[in-house]
């Protein structure tokens, strides 16, 4: 039987963060798009954490403001962490930058059933065609590009879906990715696996830190502790590969065994109950392997999210990445749709600045690691390990740096060995002299935004920021040499005058 054959100007594979955000602001711009979602909503996610860019910067683009506070999410300040040196837990608090001082200082907890279903709403309430229960079963290509998608509707019949444009945001455990051609990266050294679950009754970090997200690292790896509502508090455990035979048999009583060997969370659990029922009962296991996609684009199809890259949950990354991702895939379609700017021009853009965010994040996340000086602990000593002729610093680097073999910044290892050094370094000096949680208003959080490593992290996510909070008020200078730079209502680009 033939398949239904229909068309569009785009067809979105997957409705979560970076599929709504991507399918919502092409909408905006008048394209008819299709929206195919394997599940249908509420469904639960990981990846609970929102930074401020997100809340703030895509969330006031979208237009979902309002039904974020309504929400009554947890909102965060900031992360604790029990991490280093320092015996003394230790904040970093989103309130002394500039772009994210004031009202927007802050992010939120999130249940991801929630949040992602606002999102999705918010794409078909701006005229985005959500279909839910709808798996795309093949991309249709030829050799010159991505002609659309076939997938099967709830009612069991086969449709075909004739587009300029395939988003695809389907996740990291679809194989639809392959589609854009290239090869999946993954880091040597990022290879992690979290095992988690709830509890109701745990207790909280003093106000007013007391919606922060806490890490706690352990001998075995280390910890999160994210309160959901003023009850409900996801904990999970991440530790390395080389661990994972401790997840084999019980998982309950190994959680529970990580949460007894970590200090700080054993005790804020010590009155907690786990839940055991519904949506939140179940004990889950995911391999966090950090990884990147070879190429992001093909004529006719980008990859956003988690079908794109991944990087280690330690700063709640996640989200930011792929409705950063949404928003880039956005521009650049609307602009080859417009007739502004050529594919190739447009998706240019869109990957030097995706790659560039993943690289900062890379690179930062590689530097706070190494912070962590129990270097006889199992987890970090396994992590030393190689059987590279070299010191323990230019193995570190060289495995860390493993993902980007091909990227320019990594492949001066005598360079490499110095950046990462003087990050670490300046790094751990700065959380010393920021000292312990005694920060209700931030003004020690100098120390930490001062370093470079830390600002070159923030520069996009305040971008992102600033233009949610002025709209079409701001102005952005190029990101990369020679690129592109937003439209005055931020939904495509154009070249620099």
């Amino acid at each position: 039987m033939s398949p239904i054959i229909e068309s569009a100007d785009v067809v979105v594979i997957g409705g979560g963060p970076g599929g709504s955000t991507t399918a919502t602001l092409l909408a905006k711009r008048g394209h008819r798009v299709v929206l195919l979602e394997k599940e249908t909503f509420p469904r639960y996610q990981i990846g609970e954490s929102l930074l401020p860019s997100t809340v703030h910067g895509i969330g006031r683009i979208l237009g979902v403001t309002e039904e974020l506070e309504k929400a009554s999410f947890m909102v965060k300040r900031g992360g604790s962490f029990r991490w280093g040196t320092n015996p003394v837990p230790w904040n970093f608090l989103f309130a002394v930058a500039p772009e994210l001082s004031g009202p927007t200082s802050y992010a939120y907890q999130v249940e991801r059933m929630k949040f992602d279903d606002i999102l999705l709403r918010n794409a078909a309430k701006n005229g985005v065609d959500v279909r839910e229960n709808s798996p795309v079963t093949e991309v249709v290509s030829d050799d010159e590009r991505v002609r659309g998608v076939r997938y099967t509707g709830p009612d069991g019949v086969e449709h075909e879906i004739r587009a300029t444009f395939v988003v695809d945001a389907s996740g990291n455990r679809s194989r639809v990715h392959q589609n854009v051609g290239g090869e999946r990266l993954y880091s040597d050294f990022f290879q992690n696996i979290a095992l988690f679950g709830y509890f109701e009754g745990g207790k909280r970090l003093p106000a007013p830190d007391s919606g922060n997200i806490l890490c706690a690292a352990f001998d075995e790896g280390w910890m999160w502790y994210i309160p959901l509502s003023d009850t409900l508090t996801s904990v999970g455990a991440v530790i390395s590969r080389e661990h994972a035979a401790k997840l084999q048999g019980d998982q309950e009583q190994a959680l529970l065994g990580f949460v007894d060997r970590c200090e700080i969370v054993k005790g804020f659990l010590s009155e907690a109950t786990r839940v055991t029922e519904g949506t939140y009962g179940e004990i889950r296991t995911r391999k966090d392997y950090s990884y990147t996609n070879s190429t992001f684009h093909r004529p006719g199809m980008v990859l956003v999210g988690d079908a794109a890259c991944f990087i280690d949950p330690v700063f709640s990354t996640g989200v930011h990445l792929a409705t950063y991702a949404g928003l880039l895939a956005a521009r650049s379609i609307n602009s080859v749709l417009a007739g502004d700017v050529t594919e190739e021009r447009a998706f240019g853009e869109f990957e030097g600045r995706y790659r560039r965010e993943y690289r900062v994040f890379y690179e930062f996340l590689s530097a706070f690691y190494d912070m962590q000086s129990n270097e006889e602990s199992y987890f970090w000593k396994a992590r030393k390990v190689t059987n590279f002729n070299a010191t323990d610093l230019e193995a570190f680097v060289s495995l860390v740096g493993g993902v980007h073999s091909g990227e320019q910044a990594f492949t001066n290892a005598d360079q490499l060995v110095g950046d990462f050094r003087e990050s670490s370094g300046a790094l751990a000096d700065a959380v010393e002299r920021t000292g312990s949680m005694e920060t209700e208003t931030g003004d020690k959080m100098h120390h930490l935004f001062g370093t470079p490593v830390v600002q070159e992290v923030m520069t996009e996510m305040n971008n992102v920021q600033v233009r949610g909070v002025l709209g079409e008020a701001a102005r952005e200078l190029p990101l990369l040499a020679d690129g592109l730079v937003p439209s005055a209502d931020g939904l495509a680009w154009r070249e620099t005058a």
